[in-house]
């Protein structure tokens, strides 16, 4: 079974894609910041992962650039979140490791696409 990892500090936004990804047979974890994240991934290293920008603690960015940097950290598929629509926000969120982008609020649609392009079906 597929595994995904909601990183978000938003309970909101954690339950919000946890009822979208309970369409998906995949196992579903949560993480309310990039250090949490972080330390789940080194557990058990999840297939997919949408994470939010701005958290406390360790942010979005902070988080990507680290897991890509840990031993099986390449292999996630990285859904940065954002309720921004900014291109140099998207750019860096890029270079920091991410596959792709959903903007928040999600919609079904867009976000079923995302999750079925990770490789989460």
């Amino acid at each position: 079974m597929k595994h995904c990892m909601i990183v978000d500090d938003s309970d909101v936004i954690r339950k919000v894609a946890r009822r979208l990804l309970e369409n998906f047979e995949v196992m579903i974890s949560e993480a309310e910041n990039g250090q949490d994240a972080l330390e789940r991934c080194r557990a058990r290293m999840p297939d997919a992962l949408l994470v939010d920008w701005h958290m406390p603690v360790m942010s979005g960015q902070d988080f990507m650039v680290a897991l890509r940097l840990e031993k099986e950290g390449k292999k996630p598929h990285l859904i940065y979140c954002t309720s921004e629509n900014d291109p140099d926000d998207i750019a860096r969120a890029m270079s920091c490791g991410a596959n792709d982008i959903l903007i928040k609020p999600f919609d079904r649609e867009s976000f079923d696409a995302k999750i079925m392009e990770a490789g989460i079906r």
